[in-house]
């Protein structure tokens, strides 16, 4: 057939330009070690930033409560799937980051198209930064509103953008931490711009919470801001608390309107109880366990300086993102390559997940890793850097 000729024509031309993905097969738990496609390698790829993925705990407080709730929630939450475990962690979350109210979706991408979809209408403005998450351009194309993006970071242009005359709603929306490079949104800037234009700010904070800020309340208390300073707050359960799913956390008119309007929440099914429970878990772990966060400060401080030491500049990044910008995606893949030979997994990122001439090795670091495990790394770079592969 002539459509699927046409798909095998652009998978060779995504294999030739060095853009093809794969994937590779996990044989066990997440960790700074894994097994994976029958190798044991020292993981740097992960965005299990605390290390809690495979604590016993969570898996212990998972299997306790799937004897209680059973395997799946069996409905969607607003017809019988929304059970106590779901509740506890809505107000658990609420409590945590000193909101209202917080509503789960079973996604991070699912939050962010109902949020969008939900809340704008047409006439209304969209601002955002170039270098959004996927699933926040993509909550716009699916709203009604108009699209208007701004140079990454560049919050004059923004400034500008926001001052012009328009009849409907603005919403501002930015990653908390940018996923790919690291570094964290002028949050503190963007709470006052949409201050002064009566816009409602959207954080999407799903590589800040849990790391960045007191107890890991993430970018927003990072920048010493309330968390009124961003109405519309999202972030993730399946990083730093190392189970899945993600909620949006605000005002009880904001979540009452989102239980509403918000489809990809209404119509789809709840994720399991008994993953609300492991996540109730995790989340407590995330407030009393400050050793984590200090530890990945520690290792953030250890990689960066080594890098520079041996002549390869990180991306500026306070975060566990530590990306190795490399531009050509052929050079990103050679030493993606060259690193598993050594036993050591750090992906490839390229386009079209970052710009063209954005080719990186996209390093990232958890709580779990060690001292000697940073060393090891910065040691086949070193090598790597040498070979000039």
């Amino acid at each position: 057939m002539r459509f699927l000729d046409a798909l095998q024509a652009d998978l060779n031309t995504r294999r030739a330009q060095g853009l093809y993905r794969t994937r590779r097969v996990l044989e066990g738990a997440q960790g700074p070690r894994v097994r994976m496609d029958g190798r044991e390698l020292l993981s740097f790829c992960s965005n299990d930033y605390l290390g809690l993925a495979a604590d016993a705990r969570l898996a212990e407080a998972l299997c306790d409560a799937t004897r209680r709730y059973g395997v799946g929630s069996g409905a969607a939450h607003l017809i019988s799937g929304h059970s106590q475990a779901h509740h506890a962690l809505e107000e658990e979350l609420a409590d945590f980051l000193g909101t209202e109210r917080a509503l789960l979706f079973s996604t991070g991408y699912m939050a962010n198209l109902g949020v969008l979809a939900g809340l704008l209408k047409r006439g209304d403005q969209l601002f955002q930064d170039r270098l959004n998450h996927a699933s926040l351009i993509d909550g716009a194309q699916l709203s009604a509103a108009r699209l208007r993006r701004y140079p990454h970071a560049d919050t004059d242009m923004l400034a500008r953008q926001l001052a012009e005359r328009s009849d409907g709603d603005k919403l501002i929306a930015s990653d908390g931490v940018f996923s790919m490079d690291g570094d964290v949104a002028p949050i503190g800037r963007l709470a006052d711009l949409a201050r002064e234009q009566s816009a409602l700010l959207m954080i999407d904070d799903a590589h800040g919470f849990g790391v960045l800020g007191a107890r890991g309340r993430g970018s927003v208390a990072a920048a010493g801001l309330d968390v009124n300073a961003a109405p519309v707050y999202m972030a993730t359960l399946g990083k730093a608390l190392g189970t899945a799913g993600a909620f949006v956390a605000g005002s009880q008119a904001l979540i009452e309107s989102l239980i509403q309007r918000a489809r990809s929440y209404v119509y789809t099914t709840a994720m399991p109880a008994a993953l609300a429970e492991a996540s109730r878990a995790s989340l407590r772990l995330v407030a009393e366990e400050q050793w984590r966060r200090d530890r990945l400060t520690q290792l953030i401080t250890r990689l960066r300086a080594g890098m520079a030491a041996i002549g390869l500049p990180l991306m500026p990044s306070s975060t566990p993102i530590q990306p190795l910008l490399l531009e050509d995606p052929a050079r990103a893949l050679r030493w993606s390559e060259a690193l598993l030979q050594r036993d050591i997994l750090v992906t490839a990122i390229r386009p079209p997940t970052v710009p063209r001439g954005g080719a990186r090795l996209r390093i990232t670091l958890s709580a779990g890793h060690e001292a000697a495990d940073v060393d090891r790394l910065l040691e086949a770079l070193q090598a790597l850097h040498v070979s000039a592969i």
